[in-house]
This record gives C-alpha cells, sequence and structure tokens, in this order.
C-alpha cells in the first residue's frame, strides 16, 4: 500500500485485512505478483469509498478482492498456474513431517495450496466461487452478490466446481503411491542401484535441471539413470511437497539450500523430474529452513 499514513485508521483497517485478502486472491489467481496488484487496486478502491457508508469492512474487501481477481482472470491476464518451471520464484514447497504424511496433504488441500494445480479445470466464476465458499467459508449470498447470480445458481455454480476439482485430484494419482515411487527412486539413486532405476522411471521420462549455466534436459530412462545423482545430494534430503508433487529438499553444511527436485508420477512409474541447483534461483524460491 502506498501513500497511506500510518495513523490512518482505515489505513490500518485496511492492513488488518491484507493477509486474508491476499490468501483469497492468490489462490484465486495462482500468481503472488498478480494477487498483489488486486489487493493494491481493493485499497485504491477504498480510498475513494465512503468509509462511513461501509457496514462490513470485512465483507466489503473480500467482495471487492474478489470481482477484481475474477475480472483478471476473465480478462486472461493472469495465468494459474504453478508450474515448476514456469514460476521458479513462486513454487509453493512444504516439508513432509513424516511421522504423518496425511495430515500434511489434508493440510495442504484445506488452504487451497496444492489445489492450484488443479484448478485450472474450473472456469473463473467456478474457480472463485468455490475459492471463496470452500476454502473460506464465504456465505454463497455474498459470492452470488459478487458473481452477479442468485444465491440458487452460486451454490449450483460452487457444487460443479467442486466434482470437477474432486475429478481433477483423482486422475492426479494416488498420493501415498507416488511417494513411495519416489521414495523407490531416491533409495536406487543412494545406493547406485541402475536396475532398479529403470524399473521406476518410465522410458521416455524427462530429467530437467535449472542450474547456474541453464536449463538443461536430459531425456529417456537410461540416460537419466545414469545422471541420477546430478543434483548433487539431493537423494539424502527431505521429503517435500512441491507444487503438490512429491519432491525433495537438500541444504548445505551451513543451512543454505543445495537443491529442489520435484517429481512427476503416472501408472507408477516417474515420467519428470524438474531440478533447481541454480543458488540464485532457489534463494528466490522461500525455501523452508532445515527440519
Amino acid at each position: 500500500m502506498s501513500g497511506a499514513h500510518p495513523a490512518d485508521p482505515i489505513a490500518d483497517a485496511f492492513e488488518a485485512h491484507r493477509g486474508r485478502l491476499t490468501a483469497v486472491a492468490y489462490r484465486v489467481l495462482g500468481s503472488h505478483a498478480d494477487a498483489d496488484d488486486a489487493v493494491q487496486e481493493t485499497w485504491l478502491r477504498l480510498s475513494r469509498q465512503d468509509a462511513d457508508t461501509i457496514d462490513n469492512l470485512g465483507g466489503w474487501l473480500t467482495t471487492v478482492v474478489g470481482r477484481i481477481s475474477l475480472d483478471l482472470l476473465r480478462s486472461g491476464r493472469t495465468r494459474p498456474t504453478v508450474a515448476l518451471d514456469d514460476h521458479l520464484p513462486e513454487p509453493t514447497v512444504t516439508l513432509n513431517d513424516e511421522s504423518n504424511p496425511e495430515d500434511l496433504v489434508a493440510l495442504g488441500d484445506s488452504v487451497g495450496l496444492a489445489l492450484l494445480t488443479v484448478l485450472d479445470a474450473l472456469r473463473p466464476d467456478e474457480r472463485l466461487a468455490f475459492v471463496l465458499h470452500d476454502v473460506f467459508a464465504v456465505p454463497h449470498g455474498e459470492i452470488a452478490g459478487i458473481l452477479g447470480k442468485s444465491t440458487d445458481a452460486t451454490k449450483m455454480l460452487t457444487s460443479r466446481a467442486r466434482r470437477k476439482v474432486q475429478r481433477a485430484r483423482q486422475s492426479a494419482g494416488d498420493r501415498q503411491q507416488q511417494r513411495e515411487v519416489v521414495g523407490a527412486f531416491l533409495d536406487a539413486a543412494r545406493e547406485g542401484r541402475f536396475e532398479r532405476l529403470l524399473e521406476v522411471l518410465h522410458p521416455e521420462v524427462e530429467f530437467t535441471v535449472h542450474t547456474p549455466s541453464g536449463r538443461f534436459v536430459t531425456i529417456g530412462a537410461t540416460e537419466v539413470a545414469g545422471r541420477a545423482r546430478m543434483a548433487g545430494g539431493a537423494a539424502h534430503g527431505h521429503p517435500a511437497t512441491v507444487n503438490g508433487r512429491p519432491g525433495v529438499i537438500a541444504w548445505n553444511k551451513d543451512g543454505t539450500p543445495l537443491s529442489v527436485l520435484a517429481f512427476t508420477v503416472a501408472a507408477g512409474r516417474i515420467t519428470e523430474i524438474t531440478a533447481v541447483v541454480d543458488p540464485a534461483r532457489l534463494a528466490l524460491m522461500g525455501l523452508p529452513d532445515p527440519a
């Protein structure tokens, strides 16, 4: 927020809601930059509004940021995806608690972070309705006002969006099986078991590595298996979830990030591996500290 006086009560009230507004906008838009733009525009509209005419500031702000986000989605200006390769500074990376990994998955879904990879299946109005209602518990009546629809029509929209998300989740495959496949790959990489690596890699697996010198791609199970240690110690890293995909984070001895790997698993085999070993890129990713 720019130009606001620290003692301005309206500015203070807005700041109290900023975190939630940013969370709403990010989960709708899938981009930190677009979410910041939406929140900034919300502030500008509030600054031009007579505050005395607003009965419920939180509801008013949610409505405004929702409408702005919807307009951005409909305009096509934003790209609501979080592919690791396309948005390297913005991935969602969380450490897996090995004692209770299912709780981590449930938490990721409930706050809408892992869902960013499947929300592309929704139309803009479905996406907004689903995020506001199922993630942030905004009543259907309020969402209806944002969308310009009746409450009943909005309920139907949310229900349809929920079914689409459920289908997208199911098509992504079983997460536990995916983690087991990735675990088998990492074990084989640590032990140097070439044949075992070939068993868990798809014949046309694609391995993309982002290094300080650029982006390098290796295709084919034999080639990828032969370079499985290319991430420099990642096989000894900590299990993580990277944009909803199974992954691994490794750190240097001084606690700085060494590498991030993200895996795509289909039909029990790894089809894609993305590795980031460029310190400059890693520094921008906001990675968690070593466990």
